[in-house]
């Protein structure tokens, strides 16, 4: 079988399958004790991003517990602010730690020259993990949207309502406009590197995108999301494309409506019935709540009865509203794929 002709890429392109195509947002992480093992192997957490042997054994591991329908390329949306030059760090405990950019100096210093270059790691577990997938099991390449990765660029880390970008949007904003043209492009870029590397299906996250004012998402989310997918289709213009503009709520409606993705990710506050509104017709990807892979046998039986009469008659691919948690339990995990795949 070709990947084009794959459960997952015939969902994706409209196509009346016998069940919906499965796979999770970090399914290679935390709750895997394999993930664990080999995350300590590898010494850092970017240690782990850039080694393509590692990179690989972990993007393979949930495949081979779980087989899923698609594995996701293991990396990280910072990847592409410590290629332009920013220091990036994960720190035990605290996670992301970034040298902040508040100055026209300090953005002077971010250099699109050679990203690809300096990510050519990425390229090389790209190709190895296609070698291990086989031919039937699509690989989703990744960035970060450009407001969600400018607010760790910024901000210097994680922070709780993203007030240091918001800060420089409008104290700066011609600072802040200038920083958005440069960390567009590098997301271009490095999603036409993923996909010449190999990478099947490309995904957009924009984390954050709920934080930004109303007033503000078409030139911080939608714009700089539906750019992104026009520069990269000038190359590859049949490659499908993911966005998860996550917590925008109703205005999703309107960004489904101007932006070029063919699947639509929603966050576990969407109500799938919205899309009934939009002027075409896309895949839908998620909502389930991650919390449901925590609890009881019995609540996770529920909430999937409850999606699958949600999702009824639409194209759907089965995933979670945010990234399973290192508290996943892997036998809900089991549950949930035993459900989907008896659905038909």
């Amino acid at each position: 079988m070709k990947k084009e002709d794959s459960l997952f890429v015939r969902t994706i392109r409209g196509a009346q399958c016998d069940r919906p195509p499965i796979w999770l947002m970090r399914q290679a992480g935390r709750y895997l004790p394999e993930y664990r093992a080999t995350r300590a192997e590898a010494g850092s957490f970017l240690d782990l991003c850039f080694s393509p042997k590692l990179a690989t054994e972990v993007t393979l591991q949930p495949i081979r517990r779980f087989g899923f329908d698609a594995a996701i390329l293991f990396s990280d949306i910072l990847i592409i602010p410590w290629a332009l030059g920013q220091d990036v760090r994960f720190e035990q405990g605290v996670g992301p730690v970034l040298e902040p950019i508040a100055s026209e100096a300090e953005l002077a210093a971010l250099d699109l020259n050679g990203i690809e270059d300096r990510l050519e790691s990425v390229g090389e577990a790209i190709e190895l993990i296609n070698a291990g997938l086989g031919a039937d099991i699509p690989l989703i390449g990744f960035i970060g949207a450009p407001w969600t990765l400018m607010t760790y660029m910024i901000g210097g880390r994680s922070t709780p309502d993203q007030g240091p970008a918001k800060k420089l949007l409008l104290e700066q904003p011609d600072l802040f406009f200038a920083m958005l043209e440069i960390v567009e492009e590098a997301c271009a870029r490095v999603l036409r590197m993923q996909i010449k590397a190999g990478v099947d299906v490309v995904k957009i996250f924009d984390s954050w995108a709920g934080s930004v004012p109303m007033s503000l998402r078409q030139k911080i989310v939608f714009d700089p999301i539906k750019r992104i997918i026009e520069n990269v289709r000038t190359d590859a213009p049949q490659i499908p494309v993911i966005a998860f503009p996550r917590g925008i709520g109703a205005s999703y409606l309107k960004f489904a409506n101007e932006v070029p993705a063919d699947v639509l990710a929603l966050d576990q506050g969407m109500d799938p019935s919205l899309f009934d509104h939009a002027n075409r017709k896309v895949a839908l990807q998620g909502n389930m709540d991650p919390m449901f892979l925590l609890g009881s046998e019995a609540a996770l039986a529920d909430e999937l009865v409850r999606q699958r009469d949600l999702f009824a008659g639409r194209s759907h691919i089965v995933n979670l509203g945010h990234g399973i948690t290192p508290e996943g339990k892997i036998e809900r995990v089991e549950q949930m794929i035993a459900f989907w795949r008896n659905a038909a």
